[in-house]
């Protein structure tokens, strides 16, 4: 059963400007149409969220229904494309994670975004920089990457370079077109530099995994990791800009050292949409306040970001509207290679968000069809 056309007729966020059209599509875009004038409503290509662990209740980690509910909250919210996010568990629930979110993928999620596949974000991380992650990391062995590829979910992945056998398990992941992600590590300076260097001499897609968090700071003397990865020329940033987990001006700094890599996440937990109160983040209680996700002891955990509010923050820092949207569509678009998405171009699927001149969600399309409750 073919999708029935729609036309839209607004301010169309093109790759470099805003321009009034009429944008045609079934599942996918079939005619941009330009226009002397149309009303102020923006359309805008879908939000591409790469590292999620959940919301509205659920989180990745439940199972496909768990999968499903935190799809269909962040759809209302614009995202068209979304990578469910493991935390750092026991292997055998990871694993359990991960066939669940294929089963989701095989299936489908209606009412919901895309699901091209998985982030792994644990357990291949350093004990000594785990964030909010709970401590059940272990060693990326050959055995444990085979599982991994096995599966035919996952299509990112963290990892620690300083951990025995990281290098030969990123360059296996990054063969089967796994993005690699640098995160949750307390690498030194030389040694993030040398496994972006061998990474890339291979072809391998890498990005920093939530730039700034859980990777330590950058000094004059000791750049460390943020200053390894600011100084690279190919990989992407992951930012969490809910303006707790990253100050304007480092959000800034990465834009200005990497132009067009700068990607937006949101890193939300399952208390994302509830409003204050206690949550739980791999099986850590979680306190709710002010809009800040904090453990017990202080420590930020995760987020309550919306990927509209992401695209609010960067419009308030100063980044022109055109390049908000690239952050949150055509930038994580080729950093996990899906070419069929990511702009407003003919042929691409038709995911669309549509939004009022506050940039507030007004209706989503996740391949031509209407999400339910969107702007809601």
């Amino acid at each position: 059963m073919s999708t029935p056309a729609t036309r839209l007729t607004g301010q169309l966020v093109l790759g470099d400007r805003v321009v009034p059209g009429h944008l045609d599509f079934t599942s996918t875009i079939a005619a941009i149409t330009l226009l002397p004038d149309a009303p102020a409503t923006l359309i805008l290509p879908g939000f591409i969220d790469a590292h999620v662990h959940g919301g509205d209740g659920a989180d990745t980690m439940d199972g496909p229904e768990g999968v499903r509910q935190l799809a269909r909250f962040h759809a209302r919210h614009g995202t068209t494309t979304l990578l469910p996010t493991t935390i750092t568990n026991p292997w055998e629930d990871v694993v359990r994670a991960l066939n669940a979110v294929r089963e989701v993928m095989q299936q489908g999620v209606p009412g919901g975004p895309d699901i091209p596949g998985a982030h792994l974000e644990g357990p291949f991380i350093s004990p000594g920089r785990l964030g909010a992650q709970p401590p059940f990391t272990v060693l990326p062995e050959p055995e444990l990457v085979r599982q991994v590829l096995e599966t035919s979910v996952v299509r990112a992945v963290t990892i620690a370079p300083e951990l025995p056998g990281a290098l030969d398990a990123a360059l296996a992941m990054g063969a089967a077109g796994v993005r690699i992600g640098i995160g949750h590590t307390r690498a030194d300076t030389a040694t993030v530099t040398a496994f972006l260097g061998t990474l890339h001499a291979a072809g391998v897609r890498t990005c920093a995994t939530h730039l700034y968090n859980a990777m330590g700071g950058i000094e004059g003397r000791e750049p460390g990791v943020p200053g390894a990865l600011l100084a690279d020329s190919h990989a992407w940033f992951e930012v969490i800009l809910d303006l707790l987990h990253v100050h304007p001006t480092s959000f800034l700094l990465a834009r200005a050292a990497a132009p067009e890599r700068v990607t937006l996440v949101t890193d939300a937990m399952r208390a994302a949409g509830l409003g204050d109160g206690d949550s739980e983040l791999g099986g850590q209680r979680v306190i709710v306040r002010g809009g800040e996700a904090r453990l017990p002891g202080g420590s930020l955990a995760g987020s309550v970001l919306t990927m509209d509010q992401a695209l609010r923050n960067a419009a308030r820092s100063g980044i022109p509207l055109p390049e908000a949207s690239r952050m949150l569509s055509a930038v994580p678009a080729a950093s996990l290679d899906l070419a069929d998405r990511g702009t407003l171009s003919t042929g691409q699927r038709a995911d669309v968000v549509v939004l009022d001149t506050d940039l507030n969600v007004q209706a989503v399309y996740v391949g031509g069809v209407p999400i339910p409750g969107a702007g809601a």
